[in-house]
């Protein structure tokens, strides 16, 4: 087993824009080659929406002084799965707050189901945004690959992209040695993160589909992207966008 560092401090709002946070959360483990398991630090985005509400996209592990924190910011309204595989804490979320609406993503229920994680989804995320956050956040379903549909998000005011697995940036000096081969193997090292190898053959075939939603993407003119793993690109964001993606061409 590997071990990476975490962005500390944790479970803390971190402020990104206005009405824009990100919140660094503990690691959590994935499958990885030869039978490891790879160390993976998560990172939760929050944004409060024009009503005052609370959109809260892929929720991290969360403790006491979490939740208070957040609850000083304003009412919790929905908790987003962003892909099948960022979806493990939404049950906790909803216990504390019963009234938000927990969003599934492409497959996330019959994968809860497999992984037996309790989880209840009242909503699907579709290739456009709801009315609750539309006008806040723009939204698409990355199409084309066969095993894993990510649904990405642009924070309109702040031309924030917001990904969870679509684009990895793990740093050599927060990773052991094991990890730090995997993470270069895996074509996701930082400065020069990208969409992981594995993920990336999941659309061999299948690569005109995707490359149309990368062009929505970069339509978007993002200045900056959060990722759930890694080093954000707080800078330059549509040049990192058409860099880490450029295996589409």
């Amino acid at each position: 087993m590997g071990t990476a560092a975490l962005y500390e401090p944790i479970n803390t709002l971190k402020p990104v824009a206005p009405a824009l946070w990100i919140v660094d959360g503990p690691i959590v483990h994935m499958a990885a080659p030869l039978g490891m398991s790879a160390p993976f630090p998560t990172r939760m985005t929050l944004v409060r929406l024009p009503d005052g509400g609370l959109w809260c996209h892929s929720p991290v592990e969360p403790d006491a002084g979490l939740f208070d924190a957040i609850d000083a910011l304003g009412p919790v309204r929905h908790l987003v799965s962003p892909n099948k595989l960022h979806y493990a804490h939404i049950a906790a979320w909803k216990r504390r707050y019963p009234e938000a609406v927990a969003w599934a993503s492409p497959g996330v229920r019959q994968r809860a189901a497999s992984q037996r994680i309790e989880v209840a989804f009242d909503a699907e995320l579709e290739d456009a945004p709801p009315a609750a956050w539309a006008g806040t956040l723009d939204q698409l379903r990355f199409k084309g690959s066969r095993a894993i549909e990510e649904v990405v998000f642009l924070h309109r005011p702040s031309a924030t992209l917001v990904l969870a697995d679509l684009i990895e940036n793990f740093e050599a000096d927060r990773l052991d040695t094991p990890m730090r081969w995997i993470a270069r193997f895996g074509g996701v090292l930082a400065p020069d993160g990208k969409t992981p190898l594995d993920m990336r053959l999941t659309y061999l075939g299948h690569k005109a589909a995707a490359r149309a939603c990368f062009e929505r993407m970069l339509a978007w003119q993002p200045r900056r992207i959060i990722l759930a793993h890694g080093r954000c690109f707080m800078h330059d964001g549509q040049a990192e966008l058409r860099r880490a993606l450029a295996w589409l061409a």
